[in-house]
């Protein structure tokens, strides 16, 4: 369970530095920048973390589909990036993707 903890620990680092990335100005922002390069650091610490006994694949599924999400609301709240119905959709099959593979695949570690 501990290593699902460190998958979302990952998950939550990766998503402030993506949403960082944009009030970095192209790394002309101090503290953002700053944000993005630590929030990274964090989050790529963290995913090596859960791999030790999750496989890479499961780990990466879930990384990026449950990021897809939060990156996409927080680019939502934070810049006013309105999402469209396909959008929206892709979006919903990506994290329908996820939860496929984590509840029926032999290969997710539960």
């Amino acid at each position: 369970m501990k290593n699902w903890l460190f998958l979302a620990i990952a998950i939550v680092s990766e998503t402030i530095a993506t949403s960082a990335l944009k009030a970095s100005a192209g790394f002309s922002r101090l503290w953002p920048s700053v944000a993005v390069v630590v929030g990274y650091g964090i989050a790529f610490y963290f995913l090596s973390l859960t791999l030790r006994t999750i496989p890479v694949g499961v780990a990466y599924a879930v990384w990026s589909g449950v990021g897809i999400v939060l990156v996409s609301l927080a680019g939502w709240f934070m810049y006013g990036q309105k999402l469209d119905a396909p959008a929206l959709l892709g979006i919903a099959l990506i994290v329908a993707g996820v939860v496929v593979m984590n509840l029926f695949s032999k290969s997710a570690a539960h």
